[in-house]
This record gives C-alpha cells, structure tokens and sequence, in this order.
C-alpha cells in the first residue's frame, strides 16, 4: 500500500526533484535507520522506505528526468530516428504507432511519442523494430476539448507520451530493423499467421476474433463488433487478459498432473506451466496487458506448487508488488486495475458464494461455480467499471455462461489451428469449422447486446462515489465474515460515509449553474445550466446533436436533463454578464454592451480592431464553426491589443460557473 502511496504522489505532485544521486542517498540513511532497535521507530521508517520506493520507481521511469531526452537535445534541422515499439489502432487518416526517439542526427536520445502516418493507398503499415528517419515537427497533445471527454493527453503521459509527430510518406525514410527486440520477434510471428490464416476464406469479423483471441490484435475489430461484447459485458473475451491465461493454466494443470507421479515431478510440472504461459505470452505479442497477466499467474503457479493457506492471495500481491516494481505506470492502466480487482474478487467472495448452496448434480454444480465466478468478479469490478464505461451489462452471466465453458476449448482449438496454418496442412473442412463456432460466439454476444432492456446505460458515478462504494464491499465482506458488533460498526459507518457523499453531490448538481460554449468542428453548440436542467442551443440536424459526445459526456457525468433547441440567438445573458454572438453577418454596431464577452461564429468578417475600439470587450472567443485562418487572424489582433481570446479547437470549451 506504501508503494502504490508513493506512486501515486510523485505522479500527481511530482515531490521529487532532486535528481538520482540524492534519493540513492535517502534510501542509505533510511536503510540503516532499519537497524534501530525501537519498535516504533522501525515501523516509521520501514513506511517510509517503501514510499519512497514508490516514489523513486516513477522518478526513474520517467523518461523527462535524464538529460538525454529527446526534447532536451531535439534540432529541427538534424534528422530524428524513430523507432516503432507499438502498432496502435488507425483512425480514418493516420496510421498511429508508439515509437522511441533513438538518435537526434549522431546523438543517442531517450523517450517516446506518438507517430502518426497519413494513410495513403500505396502505403505499407509498418511493424514493430521498424526505424523511420526524418525531419518532423514535434507538437504537443491537446486536452479534451470539452468537459468530461477522455483526456486522451493524460493517457499518453501515464505511457510515457509527451508530444506526438505527424508524417506524410515523402517525408521519411524507412530502415528495417536489424536488431530486433523479443516484441519485435513476436510481432514478426502473428503476422506470418495472420497471413497463413488469411488462405482459409475466414470471414473478416471471424479473422479479426481469431486475431484478438489468440494474437492479441484487436486493431482490426470492427467498432460495431466491439459495442456488441461491451453491451454483452463480454468484452474480455477480445481481450488476451487474466481470463484467457488462467483457462490455460487451469488446463495445464489438469493435462499434466500425471507428472505429479514422478519424483520432483511437482517441480517438473511448475516449470513446464511456467514455460508455456510465457511461450502464450509470445503467441499473444508481449503487450502490456498479456505480460501483466502472465506475470500474476506465473505467481500464482508457483503459489500452488507450496499449497500452502492464503498463498494465492500472497501469489496476487507478489505478483503486484514485482510489476509495479519494473513498471509503476501499470497502476494507471484500466485493464490492470480490473484485472486484479476481478481476481482478488473471485478470491475473496466466490469461496463464500459457493458455500450458499452445494448442488450434489454434477452439471448443476459446475454451473453454480461459473456462476458464483462471475458473480464475484463482477461485484470486483463492478465499481471501477460504472465510473469508466457508464454502463451495465445485466445480462454478464448468461453470456458468461455461455460463451466461458467453452473458451478453453477455443483457445486450444485455436492454437491447433495456427500451429497447422503455419505448417500449411491446415484443411479447409477443419478451418470451416472453427470459423462456424467463432460466427456463432459472434452471432450470441450480438444477440444478447441487442437486448437493451438488460442493459443499464448512462449510468453517472463520481470517483469519490466509486471509492465509497468499494469501502462499503470492503467492510461489508468484513462484517459478513466476522459477525462481530466491531465489524458491524465499520461497516454502517462506511454506509454513512456513502449516503453523506450522495446527499453532498446531489446538492452541488442541483446548485450548479453554468454558460458553456462548446467546441464541435464546423458548429456552434451552447449550454445554459441551471440546476439539473440543461438547455443546449445549436446548429446541428436534430439527430446528430443527441448524438454528441460533448453533450452525452456532459449529460452523463452531470446526471442532469437535457433541452434542445434549435436555434441560436445573438444575446446570452449569464447572470450579470452578457454575450454578444456575432455571427457571419458580422453585426455588432449595438449600444449598451461595452465590457461584455463577445463570441464570434461562422467566420464574419469583421475589423476586429474596430469591433474592440467600439464595445471594449472584456473576452474574446472563437468556436469551432469558423475557419482557423480567422482565428488565427484575431488571434494575433487580441493579443496585440491586450485583450484575452480563447479559442475553443486549442483551448477547449468556454465555460462560465456561478
């Protein structure tokens, strides 16, 4: 819990900054400080150690703190080396990729950004270890434009991402690498079987499950696809993670206990287990999220080898704290914090699930252990995923049910498959087959998504409200266990604590009142707040501006009702102060609103010198409806005349609060 502490501070308050030498220095005085005989003392310092640990493992692993990164040595004239160690998912321009800076001209440099490639129909996708060579702009990632939207440059700085390149094809050149990395060996290995399967006329929703599945590519997984396993609460399923890698290891285990026969054969079988989820871990490309789950269960593997009491949940912790050590980052991954939030709920509450009724049929006992497995993973998660997502699949454990007793036999009929696709002796008859049960897998996850009865959506939960909620599982689970009246205690306490933090936020929404001016390409969309009922002015077609994501992130995170309007006036008025739209008939020879906030929309044309001598506007902003030479040109005016301007395509939405 020091650790995670730690982390967790010096990435949201950065209270390091007195280079590495210094903090070598801390952990010597703190080290021999552990040898005082006081009991007390001892346990201060032994906190403060492993803070600090936390502390230093995120100072050491960002790339910002050496003085050979790419931003310190960076010359526009020099050519930059980069070298491709992600393949991200395209969007309809750019092909996207994660690469290192290597070499600014002859100088070696650290640190990472994002490479974006415009899409051209000539163009080759480029792989994993591949060098590109040129002489780019280094430009910043913008934040979200508008409130409550994923802040798509805070994930890229949780990665180690702080600027991103944009690239066109005649603007770089292309050296293949000649020192491959392991993830470069892996990358190098899917796609030989991509290109293998692709000779078995597998359809292309069943090519891109198959990819996901067992390759851990989910970059060609159509968007629709994707919607249906979130709405099924199944999309695990796509993703290689904890559930995957455990099914394998249950059946490892089941495959080779006769070796359990043999003298250190319980050794022997350890091993082997351990080898072959890593050689998975290769098969499955070494991402992030397949190493993360390999890792907890190469723990858990050898946990069970002692078979001792509580070892899996010490094997879980081990294996958290050992990632965390090699990569602090992990803490802020979703896919990290539900794979081990499901886990050490399945660890903690499906014991006691399944003591609730112990059915003597065998089918019917084996249905009420999956059941109870999804039913506590999803109570591990259930929290973290309403504050992410907004959404419940109330239909997760008849899709669970399902599709998981057979996911085994998918994974290992899959890796047949491969295995014969790369040998070329694959037959058709056999790959038909294969495709027809991934169809159906489909065809099921598609059918249970389109039941939006069961699906709960828009669902709004604040941090502090997640938080309180899973103290409330803690404590409950404490108290269920217990049954003591000290437990019992802690835990209506923690129910308080929850009731008090709904009645508080409820207050503020019903308390809130805003103007906000939002951004949206080619359109104007404002907002009057009032209390929980929200007003949206626009100039979008009816349908399209309930489609929003400005509006529906907005709405869902507010918890709050939504008006539309489709109209726009010149006059806003926000509580004692007035804003001017001025739109493409360029009108603003209006008495009575010096000192005022002018909005300019749709491009007019206008002398903005004159606008600002005649109303002596107090603020100036631009939305996103006009073109970005005219912002550019008031841009520059306002600055000169010292009046402030803000432009919602870089500065995000307008907002004014009570």
């Amino acid at each position: 819990m020091q650790v995670i502490l730690g982390i967790l501070c010096q990435f949201y308050f950065s209270i390091w900054q007195f280079g590495f030498l210094k903090i070598g220095f801390l952990f010597l005085v703190l080290l021999l400080l552990l040898l005082m005989k006081q009991k007390v003392l001892r346990t201060l310092v032994s906190f403060l150690l492993f803070y600090f640990i936390g502390v230093s493992l995120v100072y050491l692993n960002n790339d910002l703190n050496y003085s050979n990164h790419y931003s310190k040595q960076v010359n526009y004239q020099k050519l930059s080396f980069f070298k491709i160690t992600k393949v991200l998912k395209p969007n309809d321009y750019y092909h996207k990729y994660e690469a290192k800076v290597i070499k600014n001209d002859t100088s070696v440099t650290c640190g990472k950004v994002l490479l974006n490639i415009a899409k051209n129909h000539t163009l080759i996708e480029h792989s994993i270890d591949d060098i590109l060579i040129g002489k780019p702009e280094f430009q910043e990632v913008y934040k979200p434009s508008n409130p409550y939207q994923f802040n798509y440059k805070k994930y890229l700085i949780k990665q180690g991402i702080y600027q991103q390149v944009y690239l066109n094809e005649n603007e770089y050149l292309v050296q293949k690498g000649t020192h491959n990395t392991l993830i470069g060996y892996s990358d190098q290995f899917r796609n030989r079987v991509d290109v293998a399967l692709k000779k078995y006329n597998f359809k292309p929703d069943e090519l891109a499950v198959i990819n996901a599945l067992l390759l851990g590519k989910r970059v060609h997984v159509s968007k629709e696809l994707l919607e249906d396993y979130a709405n099924a609460g199944a999309i695990h399923i796509l993703a290689v993670s904890g559930l995957h890698v455990g099914i394998i290891l249950l059946i490892l285990s089941i495959l080779l206990k006769p070796l359990e026969q043999l003298k250190k054969g319980k050794i022997l079988k350890t091993v082997l287990i351990v080898i072959f989820l890593w050689m998975f871990a290769f098969i499955a490309g070494l991402s992030a999220s397949v190493v993360r789950a390999v890792t907890m269960f190469t723990f858990l593997a050898i946990g069970m080898f002692f078979n001792r009491k509580n070892i899996v949940l010490f094997s879980l912790i081990s294996s958290l704290f050992f990632l965390l050590i090699f990569k602090p980052m992990f803490l802020f991954d979703v896919g990290f914090q539900m794979s081990y939030l499901a886990v050490f709920g399945i660890v903690i509450l499906q014991p006691k699930f399944y003591k609730l009724w112990q059915p003597k049929n065998i089918l019917f006992d084996k249905l009420w252990q999956l059941t109870t497995v999804s039913l506590a993973a999803q109570i591990g998660v259930l929290p973290l995923s309403l504050f992410y997502f907004h959404q419940f699949p109330g239909l997760f454990i008849l899709s669970n049910l399902i599709i998981v007793p057979f996911l085994g036999l998918i994974l290992i009929g899959g890796i047949l498959i491969i295995l014969l696709a790369l040998l070329n002796i694959l037959p058709q008859f056999l790959a038909d087959v294969y495709g027809l049960i991934i169809s159906l897998m489909n065809n099921f996850v598609s059918w249970i998504s389109k039941q939006e009865d069961f699906l709960f959506t828009e669902i709004s939960l604040s941090f502090k409200a997640m938080l309180s909620i899973y103290l409330v599982i803690a404590f409950g689970i404490y108290f269920f266990t217990n049954r003591k009246a000290k437990s019992l205690v802690y835990f209506l306490f923690s129910v308080l604590i929850l009731q008090g933090l709904v009645l508080f936020e409820n207050y503020q929404t019903e308390n809130k009142e805003e103007f906000i001016i939002f951004h949206k390409s080619r359109n104007s969309i404002f907002g009057e707040r009032n209390g929980t009922a929200f007003t949206i002015h626009h100039d979008l077609d009816p349908v399209k501006v309930k489609l929003a994501n400005a509006i529906k992130s907005y709405k869902i995170n507010e918890d709050i009702d939504v008006k539309y309007q489709n109209d726009i006036s010149n006059i806003y008025q926000f509580k004692h102060q007035k804003i001017l739209v001025i739109d493409s008939l360029g009108v603003f020879d209006l008495d009575g609103f010096k000192n005022q906030i002018v909005l300019l929309k749709q491009s007019p044309k206008i002398n903005l010198k004159r606008l600002i001598k005649k109303l002596e506007p107090k603020q100036i902003v631009a939305d996103g409806s006009n073109y970005k030479s005219f912002v550019q040109r008031w841009k520059t005016t306002s600055k000169e005349l010292k009046i402030p301007f803000h432009d919602t395509s870089r500065n995000g939405a307008f907002i004014l609060k009570n």
